[in-house]
């Protein structure tokens, strides 16, 4: 099994890099950026350091790769938090230099089209955190969510385990990103809680995974390592605010399958979909007929391909609010007779 390391923590006081690597989405959208920065500043105590391309659209991948370089390698700064996602991170991929990055590690925050980044520290040894961005989780309309909030808190500071907790509540559905509209409290809606499958023993390893659309980009990309290194790892998966189809999905999962890579995991996580957008406002019997189909897409898949593994339905990683941060590469354990899920930063 891969050997990980994880970096040391920033404490309050401490200067963390704010970037852009997947799209310099602060630029267009200010409020909710700025909001985050001031909550980081004000609640968390650290202090933001923002790059040349952070609020800058349309920059290149090989300048996204120099501010990443320019933050790791620069001793003042103790962690890396990425503001957003974007569409076309995989390009920044080829411009990366490994040995910055394997020589300066450190706490890297991120998630959506950051997996990108988040599979190359994975392969480098290194343990990053898979939430966490300035714009939607610290910039969240009203405030962050408590749940978030202590989630965050727990993986920036500390050390040991920390149990991730099912909210009662959870919300998809987005208020714009303008002045007027960020003191509201985003709806929220009642959750029914995480769903298990094959909860019968407890599995213990690092974890990999993340969006499945950029998964599906780095496969396709060949930019994944051979399948066996992934053997007793925890699969961890969700899906965006692009809402792919319940067939779209299940074809992903099962090329994951013939390739061989979701027989290497004994549990696996899947995120609570997000079944909303700006783009595509769904009816509550849409939203319904959208994540039931996901789930039974998901049910099969694993039927087919990994039949023994723990599957958790429903988890409330990635694109849904609030959001618990998982350690990518760190430790995770699936206690299914417990129905629990906890977590080492």
């Amino acid at each position: 099994m891969r050997t990980m390391t994880y970096p040391d923590k920033p404490k309050p006081g401490d200067r963390v890099a704010v970037l852009s690597p997947a799209a310099g989405l602060p630029g267009l959208f200010p409020v909710p950026h700025d909001l985050g920065l001031r909550r980081l500043t004000g609640d968390f105590g650290l202090v933001p350091v923002e790059y040349p391309t952070t609020r800058r659209l349309g920059s290149s991948p090989a300048d996204r790769a120099a501010d990443l370089h320019a933050a790791f390698a620069d001793p003042d700064i103790t962690a890396v938090i990425t503001s957003i996602g974007g569409d076309d991170q995989i390009t920044v991929l080829s411009h990366v230099d490994d040995e910055l990055l394997r020589a300066n590690p450190k706490p890297f925050f991120g998630y959506s089209d950051n997996v990108n980044l988040l599979t190359r520290l994975w392969e480098l040894g290194i343990v990053a955190y898979h939430g966490g961005s300035i714009m939607t989780q610290f910039g969240r309309a009203s405030r962050i969510h408590p749940l978030t909030e202590e989630s965050l808190r727990a993986a920036l500071f500390t050390r040991g385990t920390y149990r991730l907790s099912a909210p009662d509540s959870y919300g998809d559905e987005d208020v714009p990103w303008d002045s007027g509209a960020m003191s509201v409290e985003p709806p929220m809606f009642p959750s029914t809680g995480w769903e298990w499958h094959n909860a019968d023993r407890i599995v213990e390893g690092p974890s990999w995974g993340g969006c499945l659309e950029v998964i599906a980009g780095l496969l396709m990309a060949d930019k994944v390592l051979p399948v066996e290194e992934y053997a007793g790892c925890v699969l961890f998966l969700e899906t965006s605010e692009e809402m792919p189809s319940a067939g779209d999905v299940h074809r992903i999962l099962r090329g994951m399958g013939e390739r061989g890579l979701l027989g290497q995991f004994a549990a696996v996580l899947f995120g609570r979909p997000k079944a909303w957008s700006i783009d595509r406002r769904t009816t509550p019997t849409e939203k319904a007929e959208y994540l039931a189909a996901q789930r039974e897409s998901v049910r099969r898949a694993f039927a087919e391909y990994a039949p023994d593994a723990v599957l958790v339905l429903d988890v409330d990683l990635g694109h849904t609010d609030p959001q618990l941060v998982l350690p990518y590469g760190g430790t995770v354990r699936v206690d299914g007779p417990a129905r629990t899920i906890t977590v080492e930063y």
